[in-house]
Parts: C-alpha cells; sequence; structure tokens
C-alpha cells in the first residue's frame, strides 16, 4: 500500500526527512495483520489511518512506535533506522493508546509528572491547553471519560515529542474538546512535529494524508472456530 506524499526530500535529491516506513509485514500469531505497508511524514505534515476494524491500524502505530517489531520491512527517521537506536526513537515519540494511563489513586498532577520529568514540559500550560487547570488535585477516578481523555493528550504535550503517535484520539470528546484537540494538533505542526493518528470519525487535522487500511483476509480468517 503507497501513500502518496508528493515530492519527498529524497526525490528532491536530499536526505529523506521525518518518519518513513517502507514494505512493512506484521503477523499476530500466523494471522497477515499488515501486508507491505508504505507511510511517509515530513516534518509539519500529518497522516490519518483509516480503515475497518481489524485492519491493523493501532498494529502500525505500534511498530511505527518501536513499541513491536516488524517482521518484515524498515521504518527510519530522516533515514536512519531507528532499529539503529530504540532508545533515541522512545524520546522522539509520543504514543497515545486506547487507554488513557491513569492512576485511579493518583490526583491529575501526580498523574502527570513522570511525563514533565521525561519531557520538561510546562504543566500549567499544558493543562490550560486541556482546559483542566481546576482539576489539577482531582483524584483521576473522579474525572469524567472525556476529562481523562483530555488528560491523556496533557501528556502527550508534556513530553515535548517531535512525533505524534495518536490511536482515536477523538475517543470521549465532546465539540469543545475536539475543538482543543484541533489546536493542540495545529500548533504541534507549525512548530515542525509531525502527527499520525487512526480514526473512525473526522479529525481537525486538515490537508492531512489518508492511509486507507483494509482487512488482510487470509485462510485462517475464513476458517470457523472451532
Amino acid at each position: 500500500m503507497n501513500l502518496p506524499a508528493g515530492e519527498t526530500s529524497a526525490a528532491a535529491g536530499l536526505p529523506p526527512s521525518g518518519l518513513q516506513a517502507s514494505g512493512l509485514v506484521v503477523f499476530r500469531g500466523e494471522r497477515l495483520v499488515l501486508d507491505g505497508v508504505d507511510l511517509q511524514c515530513a516534518p509539519g505534515g500529518a497522516v490519518l489511518l483509516t480503515g475497518p476494524n481489524g485492519a491493523g491500524k493501532s498494529t502500525l502505530l505500534r511498530v511505527l512506535a518501536g513499541l513491536r517489531a516488524a517482521d518484515a520491512g524498515s521504518l527510519s527517521w530522516n533515514g536512519i533506522p531507528v532499529a539503529d537506536d530504540l532508545l533515541a526513537h522512545a524520546g522522539r515519540v509520543a504514543y497515545l493508546g486506547h487507554q488513557d494511563a491513569l492512576k485511579p489513586g493518583l490526583t491529575l498532577e501526580e498523574n502527570l509528572q513522570l511525563a514533565c520529568i521525561l519531557g520538561g514540559g510546562d504543566l500549567e500550560a499544558a493543562l490550560a491547553a486541556v482546559d483542566l487547570v481546576p482539576l489539577r488535585q482531582v483524584p483521576a477516578r473522579l474525572l469524567s471519560a472525556g476529562q481523562k481523555r483530555r488528560a491523556a493528550l496533557a501528556r502527550v504535550l508534556l513530553l515535548q515529542a517531535a512525533i505524534w503517535l495518536l490511536d482515536e484520539p477523538s475517543l470521549g470528546l465532546d465539540r469543545h474538546a475536539v475543538g482543543l484537540l484541533g489546536e493542540l494538533l495545529s500548533r504541534h505542526r507549525a512548530a515542525g512535529g509531525l502527527a499520525v493518528a487512526t480514526t473512525h470519525v473526522p479529525l481537525p487535522l486538515p490537508d492531512a494524508a489518508i492511509l486507507a487500511l483494509e482487512t488482510v483476509v487470509t485462510q485462517d480468517v475464513l476458517e470457523p472456530l472451532a
């Protein structure tokens, strides 16, 4: 699957910039999940991953984050294989999964302290950006689903990473919060960051390239379960 991205830096005779994946293949057990996926996202750019449930969108994000190795293919950053230094790649990635990863007994502020330490972000500014300043001392267990999702987005901000990998970032957000998400993404891209996001609904990512994944049909999928 090839993602059109216009003229790349490599095509212009320059070293490639940003995140590049080529021919990614992933198996889960004996099932083929991703089959030859290509993706390129330059600084300031964005890619939306679309497709039905089970098409491998979340799996692809995990591969891009370095959380799961592909069974074949390559992943590079600015032309350098990510596998050469996984620790460095972890430092340039902010990954948001389906789970908000908040400890229920800790306050919102306490939950975000580690991200502050790792990324050096401004906690007050991050909370303000997601409209959660009044709730900073509230235990996470008392937050609504939408507030927890905004807290997880604040963590992404605090990490100050170049690459945002977001798995359905608008999950649980109301219209106002989706607007805040759009502002965060716009500022991130304007500063030279890039974003790759999965979605089943429209996201505030204007001019994003779209990579439509399809469910890979293999024999084990077609056979009924015993």
